[in-house]
């Protein structure tokens, strides 16, 4: 269904159209893109209460810019969907993250204008720096780059270390600041609360508009810069004792100004681009500002899924029947299981507590369940340090972020032996946020590091009965870090709360006895080997189904049984087959001699883009038809 835009939205095909309009009609041009969005987003879907927040910031940004020529960073990403409806998409923005449509995400394939692909937070100041310091080289020093982050994404390490290189750069660089104290859950940390003191400061903000008047005058007389090093540096000192936290790396800091004042902030970012040098603007919007639910409930309005705009009612089907839980539930209310017996065990997690559902454990025990921040680095460590006093720490991080922090998994937890439990949500495919939040290299990435078993339950069950395993103190004598990695969404299990039983390490299950050909599985995608298995023994198949349990380690009895009695094997994974599960099986295969005809099933090695789950799995070939015709094929000389 497409969206009929308004008069003025109507007109603006890309920028150079929308600068086109006079400023006293640019409160209308926010009005209806606003209602846009809201109106796409009810009916398609999609990420919602951040983009609505940015709404005057997008239309400011490209008013005053001569983008794509001036060069705009987005940070992550959730906040584009008015730079994309503004820049060439809008007739095409019904499709945003559905199969084959627009990405939910700035893409630099998908338009000129998308400057540098993002997903994952803090990027966005190194990105912008390193074009604007490319630029100098090449001497197009009349060239723009704004870097626009959010103060959730600030709290990341690698936006301090582009901070930190940008102060002492001397390049043409604007970061704004997206202040809005959210960025899926509420912020954390000390930085939140800096923040805080800026914009509730009321002394400071008298002053700063006095100052502000006062620095526009003389800037028509050429004399802003002058003027401002000995009145702007006197002012904030005086007024907020930490007001130096970004001018002491050498960035010159504007504001707080109201993000949706859209004809103040086209005034503000024309005089800042006549100031040369690396400067930051402190810009306080609303998450979810125009609609409000979303604005009352940011978190819930993140990303609601089809709703009502009328009425704001979240449309949800009413099964009728009961339905499986989705795995990150089975995890949040086993971890709180667990810990009210043991004393010992700690949650942490980096900004995704609603996300990963540790905020069950953090709503009853608050002091023994921690959020970070968006700081997975951090997360890994702190949970190292944690694990050295003798804690049983449960690391709960995305699958994608966990990339992020593969140096400290190595050196701070394995190479000392530290039993951290990873538990890796949205392995596999993670559906419409596409390529950049797709889970699909932690079984590889994991699997060669030294003091670690990595693991993935094909069903609830076994996914409470890992985690219970990998808390026990038999288990963590041995100095060994415990993966578990599960993937988005439900699992199969409808009556879930099943006892809690010790997994042996390493063991597998065989489920299905067979003769012809056998599949070996690991984790959640087991589930439609199965239904494969049921197929094919209609059509008269009579086929093995290995669960595997733990990739590392592997069970090598039940190999040694397979590979002895089948000479036709299909592994099937939902990570990349380049080191993976089916790699780990071919390397055992190998040196133990055998030659049986192996077909492995998993995410290939080209970057797979958006779309639902089910429908890149059928891409891919290891849905559960895709996995029965595979097992045709390697089964072709016997049943031709």
């Amino acid at each position: 269904m497409l969206i009929e835009p308004g008069k003025l939205l109507k007109q603006i095909n890309n920028p150079e159209d929308l600068r086109q309009l006079s400023p006293e009609q640019l409160f209308d041009v926010c009005t209806e893109l606003r209602q846009f969005i809201i109106d796409t987003v009810s009916i398609h879907g999609g990420h919602f209460g951040a983009s609505l927040g940015v709404v005057e910031l997008t239309v400011a940004l490209h008013y005053v810019f001569n983008t794509p020529d001036d060069q705009l960073v987005w940070d992550v990403g959730h906040q584009a969907y008015g730079h994309k409806i503004l820049t060439e998409r809008r007739e095409n923005f019904h499709s945003n993250r559905k199969y084959g449509g627009l990405s939910g995400f700035p893409k630099r394939k998908e338009s000129k204008y998308d400057t540098f692909g993002v997903g994952h937070s803090s990027t966005s100041i190194s990105a912008a720096l390193g074009m604007a310091l490319a630029s100098k080289q090449k001497g197009e020093n009349h060239r723009q780059h704004v870097a626009i982050i959010g103060d959730g994404a600030m709290t990341g390490g690698l936006a301090f270390e582009g901070m930190n290189h940008a102060g002492v750069s001397d390049s043409n660089l604007l970061i704004i600041l997206n202040d809005n104290c959210m960025s899926i859950d509420p912020n954390v940390g000390a930085l939140k609360d800096y923040l805080t003191d800026i914009t509730t400061s009321r002394t400071y903000n008298k002053l700063r508009d006095e100052v502000w008047k006062m620095l526009g005058k003389f800037n028509r007389f050429g004399r802003f810069q002058e003027l401002a090093s000995k009145v702007e540096g006197a002012v904030k000192g005086s007024v907020l004792k930490q007001s130096n936290l970004f001018e002491s790396l050498n960035l010159r800091y504007f504001g707080p100004v109201d993000g949706h004042d859209i004809n103040h902030l086209t005034h503000v970012l024309n005089d800042l681009k006549n100031i040369p040098g690396p400067k930051l603007l402190h810009c306080v919007t609303v998450k979810g500002k125009g609609f409000a639910h979303a604005e009352k409930n940011q978190t819930k309005w993140h990303a609601p899924g089809l709703f009502d705009k009328v009425t704001g009612e979240i449309h949800k089907s009413v099964p009728t029947a009961p339905q499986p839980p989705k795995y990150q539930q089975v995890f949040g209310h086993t971890i709180l299981e667990l810990a009210q017996e043991n004393p010992k065990i700690m949650g942490i997690t980096p900004a995704m507590p609603s996300g990963s559902s540790l905020n069950i454990m953090m709503e009853a025990m608050p002091d023994r369940a921690i959020d970070v921040g968006i700081a997975e680095q951090h997360a890994v460590t702190v949970s190292a340090g944690m694990a050295t006093q003798g804690s049983t720490v449960f690391c709960n991080i995305y699958s994608t972020f966990m990339q992020r922090a593969f140096d400290q998994v190595i050196h701070d937890v394995c190479i000392q032996g530290l039993p951290v439990i990873f538990c890796l949500d949205r392995a596999g495919f993670a559906g419409a946020d596409g390529p950049t939040h797709h889970g699909a290299y932690d079984i590889a990435y994991m699997r060669l590091i030294p003091n670690m078993i990595v693991s993935a339950p094909m069903n609830e069950q076994e996914l409470r009965n890992l985690m219970y395993t990998a808390s026990l103190d038999e288990f963590k004598e041995e100095g060994k870090a415990f993966t578990i990695r599960y993937p988005r969404g439900q699992g199969v299990m409808p009556e879930w709360r099943t006892p809690l039983e010790k997994i042996t390490i390493g063991q597998g299950r065989k489920l299905r006895d067979g003769s012809d050909a056998a599949i070996l599985t690991i984790g959640h995608i087991g589930n439609y080997a199965t239904e494969a298995c049921e197929t094919l023994a209609e059509e008269g198949l009579n086929i093995g189904h290995y669960d595997m349990r733990f990739v590392k380690p592997l069970d090598e009895a039940m190999l040694h049984e397979i590979f002895q009695k089948f000479d036709k094997v299909v592994t099937v994974e939902d990570g990349c087959l380049q080191g993976g599960f089916g790699s780990a099986v071919l390397e055992f295969m190998v040196e133990h001699g055998y030659t049986a005809k192996v077909k492995r099933l998993g995410i290939p090695d080209r970057i797979v883009e958006h779309g639902s789950q089910l429908e890149l799995q059928t891409e891919c070939g290891f849905d559960a038809k895709g996995i029965a015709q595979s097992v045709r094929e390697i089964a072709e000389v016997v049943f031709k």
